[in-house]
């Protein structure tokens, strides 16, 4: 891979990197939404467990004393049955002598003892006369008699059915009172069962939530492998990058040192050819300088240069000063 595909390639993992962090940092917020929801949710399940509790406790207490009351309102009620039985028995001893009434009315035959009972108290008779009234009053007397037992026995059913009202009406109190605890115990148990199911969705909410932060924390999980993952890879070419720069850093700074002792060299290489350039210049002047002191001992003309030289000065010098 080129230097040029590995820089896009860096580019390209940096951009996929900056994603998956955004990414994640949106997941990150989604989970904490999630922690609050289903924390306010499980408060509400908790809130509502101890409701639920209070209404069963309540129900419960009132169901007890449902139980009493029927106890009690049963109590009261077994007192009205021996009542119940006399009273029937009573009704059968009625149905009994009223099989033995005669054929005429109570109302008739009493109207007409009261009638024979008048005549013999107001009217003067004989005794044979007063003598069969009398017997005429024992007769009707005697047919009176089964209405009489049949009268009696509905006074005293009047009474015990008084006895049994009063037993009955105290067994009422007992009954309307557990009748309206009873509503009261169904309708605290409605609203418990709408509460247990109404906890029930909130529990199944915040599950589902909780689910749903693991999911989104697994997910966090694998983006940070991956970001991981490729800041190895981005991380690998760096480096290749790093140590191909470093490799050609020092190869550019090896030429450059090359170059430059190239250079030294070729400048000592001058300067020791310029050296014997001089060197042989020198061994001229000293040789021209050494025939031009020849000259003048010999009294020949010198030159300028040569009379310059025969001084010991440098001509070229000279001109390079004048210049």
């Amino acid at each position: 891979m080129s230097n040029e595909q590995k820089t896009v390639r860096i580019e390209d993992i940096n951009q996929q990197i900056e994603k998956l962090r955004k990414q994640a940092e949106t997941a990150a917020i989604q989970i904490t939404k999630h922690i609050e929801q289903r924390n306010q949710l499980n408060d509400l399940v908790k809130k509502s467990h101890q409701e639920i509790f209070d209404l069963k406790t309540e129900r419960d207490s009132i169901n007890e004393k449902v139980k009493l009351l029927k106890k009690q309102r049963d109590e009261i009620r077994a007192k009205a049955t021996p009542i119940i039985d006399q009273i029937n028995v009573r009704k059968e001893k009625i149905a009994e002598y009223k099989k033995k009434v005669p054929r005429e009315r109570q109302q008739d035959l009493q109207q007409e003892l009261e009638a024979i009972e008048w005549k013999i108290q107001t009217t003067s008779l004989d005794l044979q006369e007063e003598k069969r009234l009398i017997e005429n009053v024992k007769e009707l007397e005697t047919l009176l008699s089964a209405y009489k037992k049949i009268d009696k026995q509905n006074a005293k059913i009047k009474e015990l059915i008084v006895q049994k009202k009063v037993i009955e009406d105290e067994a009422d109190v007992f009954h309307n009172e557990l009748t309206d605890l009873a509503k009261k115990s169904q309708d605290l148990h409605t609203k418990m069962i709408e509460k247990v199911n109404a906890a029930k969705i909130s529990r199944a909410q915040a599950d589902g939530l909780h689910q749903a932060y693991v999911k989104t924390k697994e997910e966090i999980l694998g983006m940070q492998v991956k970001i991981a993952e490729l800041t190895g890879q981005l991380r690998g070419l760096k480096t290749a990058l790093y140590e191909e720069e470093k490799i050609r850093r020092l190869e550019s700074q090896q030429a450059y040192r090359e170059r430059q002792n190239a250079y030294k060299e070729r400048e000592k290489a001058v300067e020791e050819q310029q050296q014997v350039v001089k060197e042989k210049q020198q061994a001229i002047k000293e040789k021209l300088g050494a025939e031009a002191k020849e000259k003048l001992k010999k009294g020949e003309k010198l030159s300028w240069n040569e009379f310059q030289l025969a001084l010991g000065d440098d001509p070229e010098e000279d001109s390079e000063t004048k210049n």
